[in-house]
């Protein structure tokens, strides 16, 4: 259920920024969403086609792009690609390791019509 009050921040960053640019309608959201991010892209779209409803958001298509989780391992520094169910270094077989990329959440640019 987090989705709703992410994509109600999402839509306010929107037509914030959209407003600034006296935007007349926005046409596309472009997302960046990281793999182990718990954000449901699904779920974004039902709640955006709500919360839009009588804004000059309503309609605007949302594009997704996941960033695949990447890590580095603090005892060898070898980075890699974790596969879904093991997350230690594939080099060394440690545990220690952070995550680098996959996440992420950010709006990375609107689309609008002036």
């Amino acid at each position: 259920m987090h989705e709703l009050a992410v994509t109600e921040s999402l839509l306010e960053i929107t037509l914030r920024h959209a407003g600034e640019a006296n935007a007349r309608c926005v046409t596309d959201l472009y997302l960046v969403i990281g793999q182990l991010s718990s954000i449901i892209d699904d779920s974004v779209s039902f709640y955006w086609d709500i919360v839009a409803q009588n804004t000059i958001a309503e309609g605007a298509k949302l594009h997704f792009r996941r960033i695949p989780t990447q890590m580095i391992c603090l005892v060898c520094k070898k980075t890699f690609s974790p596969n879904d169910s093991d997350f230690a270094c594939p080099d060394c077989q440690s545990t220690k390791v952070k995550v680098i990329a996959g996440e992420e959440f950010f709006l990375e640019s609107i689309n609008i019509e002036t």
